[in-house]
């Protein structure tokens, strides 16, 4: 398995809140929906 990166990010709360709630929608954690809407945009 590749080794993850740690990037530290910071988000305004009303972006972060966006994320959590879309992540929420997808039974994601906040981390897994980051880290899936960066791997689709890179695609």
């Amino acid at each position: 398995m590749a080794e993850k990166k740690q990037v530290p990010l910071r988000l305004s709360a009303q972006l972060y809140d966006a994320i959590a709630a879309w992540a929420e929608d997808d039974f994601r954690s906040v981390n897994g929906q980051i880290e899936y809407l960066l791997t689709e945009c890179v695609r």
